[in-house]
């Protein structure tokens, strides 16, 4: 009996390693019969536990096998379960470890996919919450402050009227005062005096507890008005200091997220003459252009280039670049041709450049952040530039790398290139109004969908070299 209670408990345990296989309790599990010469517990061994008086066998010749023992048969289960039960933990194991890399590159997926619209959709709700926040601020304050100007005109109301009450009971009192003076009480001289010095003592005990009354209402007054002060200042310092950490986190989600409408930008984590982004733009020539783009750079040296087009003619015939100090520079067909401004420009910050210029006057501008900076004639009069060119982001044209030197060549370039990000980069075959570049400007406006017709961002093709990289 204890051999079969065993079986049973060893059956029961493996149960569960089989429900963790996948199987459900509603399904059909055909069994499969087997010979188990191994595992068969004969009807000698069942014998062996109880008392018998059927005299022993001969032992058995040294010809056959000697038969297992029930302990044996027994131990043989046990491990052929734990067997099972460790291939089952593996494949538990396995399948847990494929299933958590696909959800991995899932959630990398939609980071990448819905990324740059998160953060536009953040910086649109803390602009919105800042903005019914400063209006809800200021519903209260002049809540507050009509308040306060109801109470004031209430207290001097009040005193206004005790003003009045004392004036009119000091004026009656003097003329009682008179008439008992004069004789007017029908009285005699001393009946008179005696009245005239009980008349004077009520009038002074009447002035005397209006004014002490008007004093208390005055204190009262003046105690609450400097309350509702303290409380008016309390509230406006508590308010200035939470606008501006509401400011302080603005900027920072700003100048971290790109410019509103633009959903990708190229960026440039380090300064090599290698690593530089090319636009395929129309093949148009050109007498007239305007060039508009949003950089944020991450150090801006001497010489910085974010713009650069040119050809066989002239490897640099249209130039946008930032100098130090915060400088910006436009140059048409070349160095000697520019127009430049200072201080327009700041390091890990968005700003959005523009460069405009007309063959026919020579006329050349520079604008930054929707604005007019500077501004230049005879810049490349009578100039047309060829749009069979190679348009580059954050380095030079092909004058530096066919050098006859390369060497000086790779290190000039590398002291010229753009380390940040950029974004918006549109061009036109025409000179852009000061309204149109001021909506190009907008952060919160569409500016990257203002596409232009030789260049347009998010439909022009990118390619990238280097260690570039386009982000969203």
């Amino acid at each position: 009996m204890l051999l079969w209670r065993l079986l049973g408990a060893v059956c029961l345990g493996c149960l569960p390693l089989a429900r963790a296989q996948g199987y459900d309790d509603d399904m059909d599990i055909m069994p499969r019969y087997v010979d188990a010469y191994y595992n068969e517990i004969s009807e000698g061994d069942v014998q062996d536990e109880t008392p018998s008086t059927v005299p022993p066998t001969a032992p058995p010749s040294e010809c056959k096998s000697a038969e297992l023992t029930k302990w044996d048969k027994l131990f043989t289960m046990l491990e052929n379960s734990q067997m099972k039960e460790n291939m089952l933990l593996q494949y538990s194991d396995d399948i847990m470890k494929v299933e958590l890399q696909s959800l991995r590159g899932e959630m990398l997926q939609f980071v990448a996919r819905y990324g740059s619209a998160c953060a536009g959709a953040i910086e649109s709700t803390g602009r919105r919450a800042t903005a019914l926040l400063e209006q809800r601020l200021q519903q209260v304050l002049d809540q507050m402050r009509e308040a306060g100007g109801r109470e004031r005109a209430q207290h001097d109301a009040a005193l206004q009227q005790l003003l009045a009450a004392n004036r009119g009971q000091a004026g009656r009192l003097a003329k009682l005062e008179s008439a008992c003076l004069n004789g007017r009480a029908g009285g005699g001289a001393a009946a008179a005096g005696a009245g005239a010095g009980a008349s004077g003592g009520g009038s002074n005990d009447g002035k005397g507890f209006l004014s002490r009354h008007l004093m208390q209402a005055t204190a009262a007054s003046a105690s609450a008005e400097g309350r509702l002060e303290q409380s008016l200042d309390r509230l406006t310092g508590e308010v200035h200091a939470l606008r501006e950490q509401m400011e302080r986190q603005l900027l920072a989600t700003t100048q971290n997220s790109m410019p509103a409408g633009c959903d990708s930008a190229v960026f440039i984590p380090m300064q090599s003459s290698e690593t530089y982004a090319q636009l395929e733009q129309r093949n148009v020539r050109m007498s007239a252009l305007t060039v508009c783009l949003w950089a944020r750079p991450t150090q801006a040296l001497n010489k910085t280039v974010l713009f650069s087009y040119g050809g066989a003619w002239n490897p640099v015939d249209v130039q946008l670049v930032l100098t130090s100090r915060g400088g910006a520079v436009f140059t048409v067909g070349g160095e000697a041709h520019l127009v430049e401004a200072s201080g327009v420009v700041a390091e890990r910050r968005w700003t959005h450049l523009c460069g405009a210029w007309s063959s026919e006057q020579g006329l050349a501008s520079l604008w930054v952040d929707g604005a007019q900076v500077a501004s230049a004639p005879g810049v490349a009069e009578g100039n047309v530039i060829p749009g069979s060119g190679v348009l580059q982001l954050g380095q030079e044209g092909a004058r530096q790398r066919r050098g006859t030197r390369p060497l000086d060549g790779k290190a000039v370039a590398a002291a010229a290139a753009f380390t940040g990000k950029i974004t918006g980069v549109n061009v036109w075959d025409r000179t852009l109004g000061p309204a149109e570049i001021s909506q190009q400007a907008k952060r919160n406006g569409s500016t990257c969908g203002s596409l232009g017709n030789v260049v347009a961002w998010g439909v022009s093709k990118i390619a990238l070299r280097g260690d570039a990289k386009l982000i969203y």
